[in-house]
């Protein structure tokens, strides 16, 4: 391992804003996070964050909600974590896990809205159980995010866009309010902020269109 990276996991160790084993937060974390804010605030969540991007560039724009990204990469985490504590954000924090433990660290309905931005597209069909679009990962947002809570999925992966359109279709508890195959076109554009991934920097500038849906579950029947 890199010293670059062992410098990066020691911050994480000392940054109040990272939650991950060792954390005394860690293993108390469900149905406690506004003790963790100190404010009863909505929770949203970005799934498989990376640098956290999304996480910290939407709680600069909404104060009166409490954001927490969630990656298994310490490395990946600990960009955002620096960037949050730099522009003086107490509406953020990170969390260290893997997406199919979320219901070990959420109550059900604990969670307002979930974005989930430019996730591994896992192409090949013997990856289809890790797609976190999947029914699986579907069956679990759909019990922690609250009744009527939105939830937005963005990729450049024209596959994973249309994988996930079709499992959203099977599903007789989704409704989708709205879907686009050029969000820079769409109306949807203005709820993202401007906000961008330093991959969808990347994907934009090879002339690639941004997908976008955005859905959310029919009063959990």
């Amino acid at each position: 391992m890199g010293k670059g990276k062992l410098l990066k996991f020691a911050d994480n160790e000392a940054s109040g804003n990272v939650i991950q084993p060792g954390n005394e937060f860690y293993e108390s974390c469900k149905g406690n996070w506004s003790e963790f804010f100190e404010n009863e605030n909505p929770i949203v969540v970005e799934l498989a964050c990376g640098r956290g991007e999304y996480t910290t560039g939407l709680a600069s724009e909404y104060m009166n909600k409490n954001f927490i990204g969630i990656d298994i990469k310490g490395a990946r985490i600990w960009k955002g974590s620096q960037m949050a504590q730099k522009e003086g954000l107490l509406n953020v924090a990170f969390l260290r896990t893997h997406i199919q433990n979320l219901e070990a660290f959420f109550e059900e309905e604990e969670i307002s809205e979930i974005w989930i931005i430019h996730p591994d597209p896992r192409p090949k069909d013997g990856d289809e159980r890790r797609r976190i679009t999947n029914h699986r990962f579907m069956d679990i947002y759909k019990l922690l995010i609250a009744p009527g809570g939105i939830i937005r999925f963005k990729t450049d992966n024209t596959e994973l866009y249309q994988y996930t359109l079709a499992t959203l279709n099977d599903r007789k508890d989704v409704h989708i309010s709205d879907f686009t195959e050029d969000l820079y076109k769409s109306k949807m554009n203005e709820e993202h902020h401007g906000i961008r991934t330093r991959y969808e920097e990347e994907f934009t500038a090879e002339g690639q269109m941004i997908k976008c849906i955005k859905f959310s579950f029919n009063n959990h029947e």
